[in-house]
């Protein structure tokens, strides 16, 4: 939704269906996707499973084994020469181009997410000021409760946010899926990226969205469609 904001025509991709998906979408392995359309794109944004690398899921997670699909996704945009963004929690293994937080944009998440940009022969983004968190997280750690501005998006139980709660956190309205939630990142983010690119990357100018164009976009087959 952010890069649609910002301009772009955009396609998902997920081996899970995913309905409420608002725009063009493609069932299946995002590796063999990126294969097969890449090149068709301006920009891919991958966003690979974290468990590998959340400090949420070491513990509960302790003795599993998670793929780490970050490299070959890496090594795909590279072998194509398509422009890339890699986002991942922190502790996972890629460049630190851009780092976003919810209160950078107002929101009432937190969730820190790591950037890595490979635009080719160009800068990396402007990396906003990390403001000071006006609070805690609301719920329950170790015991004590805490009251915040922040809702946790992620989990159930303990005082987290429920399904409206982190809706309105996120500014995400075409899902109530609590998975779907917490897995997101608000499409704040993606918007900025999106217009950081359009600023410096090989378009070279910012412009306005057009409302048409996700209209459009809706209409047309995920091969006929660009971002």
């Amino acid at each position: 939704m952010g890069y649609w904001r910002a301009g772009f025509d955009v396609v998902g991709v997920d081996i899970t269906p995913r309905p409420r998906y608002p725009f063009p979408f493609v069932l299946g392995d995002a590796l063999d996707v990126m294969h097969d359309m890449c090149q068709e794109f301006h920009l891919v944004h991958a966003s690979p499973p974290c468990q590998a690398h959340t400090a949420l899921t070491k513990g509960t997670n302790q003795g599993r084994t998670y793929i780490d699909l970050i490299p070959q996704m890496r090594e795909l945009c590279e072998w194509y020469g398509v422009d890339w963004v890699i986002e991942n929690v922190p502790g996972a293994d890629i460049r630190k181009d851009l780092t976003l937080c919810g209160e950078m944009f107002g929101l009432g998440v937190i969730r820190h997410r790591h950037f890595e940009t490979g635009w080719l022969g160009v800068s990396p983004p402007e990396q906003p000021k990390h403001l000071k968190h006006r609070g805690p997280v609301r719920g329950w750690r170790h015991g004590v409760y805490r009251d915040g501005p922040y809702i946790a998006a992620y989990g159930k139980g303990g005082g987290k946010g429920n399904v409206a709660e982190m809706q309105t956190a996120m500014d995400i309205t075409w899902t109530d899926v609590h998975e779907e939630l917490t897995e997101a990142i608000p499409p704040a983010y993606t918007q900025y990226i999106g217009e950081q690119f359009i600023a410096t990357g090989e378009w070279g100018a910012v412009h306005e969205p057009d409302p048409q164009r996700r209209l459009a976009a809706l209409a047309r087959t995920p091969a006929e469609a660009a971002v």
